[in-house]
């Protein structure tokens, strides 16, 4: 779930940076950037549709829970602006991020799944996974079981416990900025810095 958020947020870069207007300054177009989840602009509700839509290893009573977490998450983000460099046509500007601790909350459903196993014990789904270091995850911290690497059921609670994340989590993003054609662009962010803004970076 986290890598099919990740190739969203992607999508979603390539559309927002390519939008604006170019009198702005490389504060205005990162204040712009995250003020389309804060109103939950029409694109990236559409993106969120488009990606949930095509999740394999939810239901459908899942998928409308997930798409409920992401609106909440969106909604609440909060960021403080706390520098700007520019140098000639590059520029950097750094923002901590304030959203809900997704993480954290994900790290205690696996530890309480690992540890109660025989309360998980529905249909297997999911695609294949490889648990190379045999702690019951895969290289990206999804729970693995042979062949498959998630229950239904377990989904389920970890939907249940995201959807009762209170705390929130505090992140550094440096936004880099190139100028092109006199337009300030937030250049590709990094998978990390996809995360922070999910809530679902793992320190």
């Amino acid at each position: 779930m986290k890598k099919k958020i990740i190739i969203f947020l992607s999508l979603l870069v390539m559309f927002m940076t390519g939008c604006g207007n170019n009198s702005m300054t490389p504060t205005a177009k990162v204040e712009e950037f995250l003020g389309r989840y804060q109103s939950m602009d029409s694109e990236v509700l559409t993106q969120l549709d488009n990606v949930i839509a095509n999740d394999t290893s939810m239901n459908d009573t899942q998928k409308k829970d997930y798409k409920t977490l992401m609106e909440k998450q969106y909604q609440n983000l909060s960021y403080k602006i706390k520098d700007e460099e520019i140098d000639g046509d590059e520029a950097e500007v750094l923002v901590e991020i304030e959203v809900y601790d997704y993480a954290n909350s994900i790290v205690e459903s696996r530890e309480y799944y690992t540890e109660h196993r025989d309360e998980f014990d529905d249909e297997k789904i999911g695609n294949d996974g490889a648990d190379t270091d045999n702690d019951g995850k895969d290289e990206e911290g999804e729970i693995v079981g042979g062949a498959v690497d998630t229950i239904s059921s377990f989904i389920t609670y970890k939907i249940k416990q995201l959807m009762d994340v209170t705390d929130k989590a505090k992140y550094e993003i440096t936004f880099h900025l190139t100028k092109e054609d006199g337009e300030w662009v937030i250049e590709d962010l990094t998978d990390v810095d996809r995360q922070k803004i999910h809530g679902l970076f793992e320190d």
